[in-house]
């Protein structure tokens, strides 16, 4: 079965869950700040136990690496966290998303290459331009792109296509990987939502997040077995509509 997960701006679980980020947003400064410096002791103290080879300092070591590894992931969730709560306004200037998508896609050209993935674009030459924030909105279609190459097996396929409809210009992200479940679509712009080991649950609900701040909106459909469609629409701007 295909399941469609729309935008849908009168989610009251969405809107409780970007309530509590931006409450949150204080507390996470003021946990990032003592989390550094216990980072930064943890390495000295390394430094130190290598100066000292004995049995014990090498158990010693092997208990302090584990709490740096922690230390990072907890920092790792942090950034994401902040990237989450900070995106507010931004500045929004002419552009061109066939030049932003293409820009991604180099990116991840080598990684794509080295595991048999090929890559596809069907780019609209006359697509219109859009107001968009060229750094934000390449960090969203980085981490669909990413997803998507992480979701496929040696030989998979991912298709990028612009196009515009009657009120919008819009882009396809199509892979063919593993696909996601119902309840997956359901939930996957929940912030820390995660189907992923280690992974924060930010990935997503930041590219909604910026995808919105452009007065756009994302959707997905996706099948277990076949793969996954995200779709984004931007609105025209309104001399050029």
């Amino acid at each position: 079965m295909v399941k469609d997960q729309s935008d849908r701006s009168d989610d009251p679980m969405r809107a409780r869950y970007e309530e509590l980020a931006e409450l949150a947003g204080s507390l996470a400064h003021e946990i990032k700040n003592p989390l550094s410096v216990i980072h930064m002791n943890i390495d000295l103290l390394s430094e130190d136990l290598l100066e000292i080879d004995t049995p014990i300092s090498r158990r010693c070591e092997n208990r302090v690496e584990i709490v740096r590894q922690q230390c990072e992931r907890m920092e790792g969730l942090l950034r994401d966290f902040l990237k989450y709560t900070r995106l507010q306004d931004i500045d929004l200037v002419s552009g061109s998303l066939n030049e932003q998508i293409e820009t991604v896609l180099r990116a991840y050209q080598a990684q794509a290459d080295a595991n048999d993935i090929d890559i596809e674009k069907y780019l609209d030459a006359d697509l219109p331009s859009i107001l968009l924030h060229s750094d934000s909105l390449q960090a969203a279609l980085m981490n669909l792109v990413k997803n998507a190459l992480e979701a496929m097996e040696p030989g998979g396929q991912l298709w990028a296509r612009t196009y515009t409809t009657r009120k919008a210009v819009a882009l396809d992200l199509i892979d063919t990987g593993s696909g996601v479940d119902d309840n997956t679509v359901l939930h996957m712009f929940e912030p820390f939502y995660s189907t992923k080991d280690g992974g924060s649950g930010l990935g997503l609900p930041t590219a909604r997040k910026i995808i919105e701040a452009h007065g756009g909106r994302i959707s997905v459909q996706s099948e277990l077995g076949r793969g996954t469609k995200f779709t984004l629409e931007f609105p025209v701007p309104k001399r050029l509509a």
